[in-house]
């Protein structure tokens, strides 16, 4: 964003004094940088305003460089011939003003096109054309950027002895320029090489090392570069393909150790998307003086582009374990933010002792789209203490596609195959673990839902032998990961747990439109008539000021509001993204921290635009990412919707609920009950509020 601004000041300046060569370059830096925040329209846009400036000025050079970066944009956008197209413009202008280092960029990622279309011999004979030019301009990131690619080719071909030997080359030479990324990269395709090839102690070797980097790198990132490095970045590949290895040699809870830290750093990454703020001062304090150490970690690291001086790498690495070093220290004295910071797995004994008894703890995690590997979704099954696995066979593009309909027809009341499909994704995630969770016989079933799963209501899995929902068979919530944390033991319990006396309601809080919510109105004064103790705040009275005053008093908050927990703004209701609607001013949840939570047992997120996002590719974290800030803010449970739902039906739904709460019922067994009663409509009506967090 700063480049940007720079850029802009710049621009009219050169356009007032006619500079069109300063115009041009300008232009194209402007797309440089929409290229890399990865809208690659805009990027688009520039190039080609920079263009023909700078065939007007005669500038061969910086139009090559134009051609070659509009061919990247083409690239990453999936159009392989369009890509094609500019490199082959590109090439000979490179080669006709004798810019050696452009025509191996423009020869590699002419390599890497051929590649992405599987002709794989001619990926190699362009890799083999850029190799000698990198290293004759003395450009080694080139040499161990083009090095591990054609390890990648000959990985492809079946040629794995070759490919070792192309790997091994890389990763030196990668080290060598402080190239982390490239580090991890080659580390990862050394890993799946072993892993395809039978040497299971190796792989795991390799592709831990991979991870350690990849997880260092990201936990580091400040916030406008996170979003693209995570889109783009190759981790979750490893970890499917360490989780894999470790699976098929039966080291069951090594494999979930690290299945959980990618669950937490996905939850750590969304924290820091929306710059979340920690309750304690000095913890923050901590917390910014580290990022701006970073900051200037990652300026160094912007320097190595240019800077081919050999001191930088070292000094790189010095300010990386002061870095790491000052994480682990921020750990240690403030255990409330200890998960941002965490790249080592913790012992799973240690987490599943932090299992209630009588509930089991199911992830399922798709094992998909790694090189030479079969694709499967392994299940976790978790009860106090005790771990297994069950690997089923999937094809991943069916699966998906079965996905992506389902989650239509759950949201659509007029569509009445969801039994269908929903059959089928039971047989696939609950058949094959069925018996296992019957003989447990739980008193809550807890799921761990991740990636494409994390909008799936899987109480609406229908079981086609009994023509049950899986709602009723047992009652589930939703845990955002397994932590020490997240089901700490509330000390000694009544044999009979306290009926719930009172409640915390704001309601309806802009009754004009967009913003009406008379529904919402309605169901907060239901609340009242229920349990008569509670405090019901509507209108004007339903401000951020009035909550955080209250909040304390209370173990049950429920706030009947908008809420936009998307990435982009919801126009609709004019609210911005991660925002909770309030009468005077909206709340951040980066700040709900802030608001006091400790003791909290439930806040409930009523009305709230959780729609679901059908885009499976999706990097954010949904509804978890919202229930994880709750969490960590100090509730043990957040109760919302993932998507938009019928006022009548959240209004009974929710009447339902705490009434069954006033009969002394836990969280899990009262929302259970409550969506029994309405299990004859449609799902769309009573499938879409879930609980997440402790159901106790």
């Amino acid at each position: 964003q700063k480049a940007l601004d720079f850029y802009n000041q710049a621009l009219p300046l050169y356009r007032a004094v006619g500079a069109r060569s300063g115009v041009a370059t300008t232009l194209n830096n402007i797309g440089l940088v929409y290229d890399g925040l990865g809208e690659k329209q805009k990027a688009l846009d520039f190039y080609n305003q920079a263009l023909p400036l700078y065939r007007a000025v005669g500038a061969r050079s910086g139009v090559a460089t134009t051609l070659n970066n509009i061919g990247l944009v083409y690239d990453g956008l999936g159009e392989k011939q369009k890509a094609l197209d500019f490199y082959n413009q590109a090439l000979p202008l490179y080669r006709a003003v004798g810019a050696r280092s452009g025509v191996a960029t423009t020869l590699n990622n002419i390599g890497l096109v051929y590649d992405g279309l599987g002709e794989k011999q001619k990926a190699l004979d362009f890799y083999n054309q850029a190799l000698p030019l990198y290293r004759a301009v003395g450009d080694r990131s080139g040499v161990a950027t083009t090095l591990n690619n054609i390890g990648a080719v000959y990985d492809d071909l079946g040629e794995k002895q070759k490919a070792l030997d192309f790997y091994n080359q890389a990763l030196p030479l990668r080290r060598a320029v402080g190239d982390r990324a490239g580090e991890a990269i080659t580390l990862s395709n050394i890993g799946v090489l072993f892993q395809s090839t039978n040497r299971p102690t190796e792989a795991i070797t390799n592709l831990e090392q991979s991870l350690q980097i990849s997880l260092e790198m990201r936990r580091g990132l400040q916030r406008e570069n996170r979003q693209k490095f995570l889109q783009d970045n190759n981790a979750s590949a490893t970890a499917t393909a360490l989780v894999d290895v470790l699976i098929n040699q039966k080291k069951y809870a090594q494999a979930f150790e690290w299945v959980n830290l990618f669950t937490t750093a996905d939850l750590a990454d969304y924290t820091r998307l929306i710059n979340a703020k920690v309750a304690n001062p000095e913890a923050q304090k901590a917390l910014d003086d580290w990022s701006k150490k970073n900051q200037q970690l990652k300026s160094l690291r912007q320097q190595l582009q240019s800077d081919l001086s050999q001191s930088l790498p070292e000094q790189i690495r010095q300010l990386e374990a002061q870095v790491y070093s000052q994480a682990e220290n921020i750990s240690r004295r403030f255990p409330e933010v200890a998960e941002l910071f965490e790249t080592t797995p913790a012992d799973i004994k240690n987490l599943t002792s932090s299992i209630p008894a009588g509930t089991v703890v199911v992830q399922p995690v798709l094992l998909t789209n790694v090189r030479d590997m079969p694709n499967h979704v392994a299940i976790f099954i978790f009860t106090k203490g005790e771990l297994s696995v069950i690997k089923k066979s999937i094809d991943p593009t069916e699966f998906n596609k079965l996905l992506t309909q389902y989650l239509k027809e759950v949201q659509d009341e007029s569509n009445s195959n969801y039994r269908e499909t929903g059959g089928k994704l039971y047989d696939i995630l609950i058949r094959p673990i069925e018996d296992k969770i019957k003989a447990l016989s739980p008193k809550e079933l807890s799921i761990i839902a991740t990636g494409q799963l994390r909008h799936l209501p899987f109480e609406t899995l229908s079981d086609s032998k009994t023509n049950q929902f899986l709602i009723e068979k047992y009652p589930v919530n939703y845990l955002t990961r397994i932590s020490n944390n997240s089901l700490k033991s509330p000390g000694v319990q009544n044999a009979v747990p306290p009926k719930l006396q009172a409640v915390l309601a704001f309601g309806n809080p802009v009754p004009s439109d967009p913003q009406n919510l008379p529904g919402a109105e309605a169901e907060v004064r239901s609340i009242k008539e229920i349990l008569p103790d509670s405090e019901v705040y509507i209108h004007n009275e339903a401000t951020l000021e009035k909550f955080r005053s209250q909040a304390l008093r209370f173990d049950f908050l429920h706030l009947a509001t908008h809420g936009c927990f998307k990435t982009e703004d919801c126009k609709k209701i004019k609210l911005k993204n991660n925002t909770l609607l309030f009468a005077d001013k909206p709340l951040d949840i980066a700040n709900a921290a802030l608001l006091g939570l400790q003791g909290t047992q439930l806040i409930t997120l009523s009305a709230c635009q959780t729609a679901v996002d059908t885009n499976l590719n999706d990097a954010s974290t949904g509804l978890a990412g919202v229930a994880y800030i709750f969490e960590r803010a100090g509730a043990k449970a957040v109760m919302a919707s993932l998507w938009a739902v019928d006022d009548r039906a959240t209004q009974q739904l929710m009447i339902q609920f705490y009434q069954n709460l006033k009969q002394g019922m836990t969280k899990g067994e009262a929302l259970q009950q409550a969506k029994l009663k309405l299990i004859k409509d449609h799902p769309y009506y009573w499938s879409p509020f879930v609980l997440i967090g402790d159901a106790r």
